[in-house]
């Protein structure tokens, strides 16, 4: 069995890789894995469960409350709310653990599972390595111990978790976003009604786009992995500003006033600045991946502000931000992380916090993002490869030390396997797109060549 545990919890399609067999035996496989670490000592366990609006969560939610259940944990179930909305429920309500199902900005016949540990940070690589191996021992023959009587869990629906979620964004926004207009593309997804609350709590004039999931719409055609619906209706209803999230809602991308994109790495430089000024911004220092714009770096040391750059995804970003006390982190594809008021990516708190920035400074968007230039990057995914080959191929190799030599100091490459999906991430940035896009394509054909 090849490992469960991708960067970003357990994915699959729903039903097929991720049936309820599944999702009840890593539940109950988890509960024992904490007990044995201690987690529960002392005290009778709670989790926090909660899903994306998908189909299938709701027979997926059933699975892992009653794992968690019979495993002799308390569950409080508060239903549809995005990622960092249980990550935090499960920090504030001093829960042993947290469950979010949602295969984020997947599309619908995907699902997943996220664990989070005790203060609501993602689990250690090492205790979802057990609970596998715990699984997978129990699946293949030797029985559970199983608590009775009053030793089992109890489940209670827990609807005050929406408010207690959208009150902590509005204690920690930094200023009223009075005067804007704002568009919202919520991609049918976990935050269809946090997200527009918060704004319009905020003072934003509020209009909604991709806001009435149905199960089976999420993240089609819509949300922060297609932008068009969202840019239309920013120039539409001449809106200052548009925000997108993904599925679960960890996510943020922006629009400017002319219908541009701006991305992960434009918000994070954004946000950089504005905590400096804030005097919020520790050791002066942002964290981002490899994949993050060569133009975000250079911007970045023009503002005299350091960069750490990490392994590609934001469990890797979050492990150095705590390690190090570092208090901004993020991806180019729109997780930020804001160490001070969550412990995950948070769509909405970075919306939030973006929209405050250009109320408090009067300056569009477009002017604020203007602080770094993105150079031309071009991505294409390599599909139906072999993934764990990426860095042992020669043939693969030495193609990357031509298009290295080829691009010299104003470009650079990066192949990487995808950590949720059976595919190999090719990137190349240059300072000419016609030269990256031609350096990225016969990468390309020789990964499918090479690993196919």
């Amino acid at each position: 069995m090849g490992r469960l545990f991708g960067t970003d919890g357990v994915r699959g399609v729903a039903n097929a890789d991720l049936t309820a067999e599944l999702a009840l035996g890593l539940s109950v496989a988890a509960a024992h894995v904490l007990a044995e670490a201690g987690t529960f000592e002392g005290h009778r366990p709670t989790a926090v469960v909660g899903r994306d609006p998908r189909a299938s969560g709701e027979f997926l939610e059933a699975a892992v409350v009653a794992g968690l259940a019979s495993a002799g944990v308390d569950v409080l179930r508060v239903g549809v709310l995005p990622t960092p909305a249980v990550a935090h429920l499960t920090g504030v309500l001093g829960a042993d653990l947290g469950v979010m199902l949602s295969a984020s900005h997947n599309a619908m016949p995907d699902n997943g599972i996220k664990f989070f540990a005790r203060g609501g940070h993602k689990l250690a690589d090492d205790l979802e390595d057990k609970i596998e191996a715990v699984y997978e021992e129990h699946r293949t023959g030797a029985p559970w111990e199983r608590p009775t009587g009053a030793g089992v869990g109890r489940v209670r629906d827990f609807g005050e978790g929406f408010e207690t979620y959208v009150s902590h964004l509005m204690s920690v926004l930094p200023n009223r976003l009075d005067g804007l207009k704002i568009v919202l593309d919520e991609a049918h997804g976990a935050a269809s009604r946090v997200s527009p609350e918060a704004f319009s709590r905020a003072g934003a004039q509020v209009v909604t786009i991709g806001a009435e999931p149905d199960g089976l719409n999420i993240n089609d055609g819509c949300g922060s992995t297609h932008l068009d619906l969202l840019k239309a209706a920013v120039v539409e209803h001449g809106a200052d500003l548009g925000i997108a999230h993904d599925g679960d809602a960890d996510r943020c991308l922006a629009v400017d006033a002319s219908g541009n994109e701006v991305d992960g790495d434009q918000i994070l430089a954004v946000l950089a600045l504005a905590m400096r000024e804030a005097g919020t911004l520790r050791g002066d220092t942002v964290v981002a991946t490899v994949m993050s714009n060569l133009g975000f770096k250079l911007a970045m040391e023009g503002a005299g502000l350091n960069l750490v750059q990490t392994a590609v995804g934001d469990r890797y970003v979050l492990e150095s931000m705590k390690e190090n006390g570092y208090a901004l982190g993020g991806e180019q594809s729109g997780h930020v992380i804001v160490l001070d008021h969550a412990t995950t990516g948070d769509g909405t708190l970075t919306g939030l916090m973006l929209a405050a920035r250009v109320a408090a400074t009067g300056t569009s968007l477009a002017d604020l993002a203007g602080v770094m230039e993105r150079l031309p990057q071009i991505l294409i995914n390599v599909k139906d490869v072999d993934k764990s080959r990426v860095n042992t191929s020669g043939e693969l190799a030495a193609a990357v030390t031509d298009a290295e030599r080829e691009l010299g100091s104003t470009g650079r490459v990066l192949l990487r396997p995808s950590g949720t999906e059976p595919l190999v991430r090719v990137m190349v940035e240059a300072a000419d797109i016609e030269q990256a896009r031609a350096v990225a394509q016969r990468l390309a054909d020789v990964v499918k060549s090479a690993l196919g």
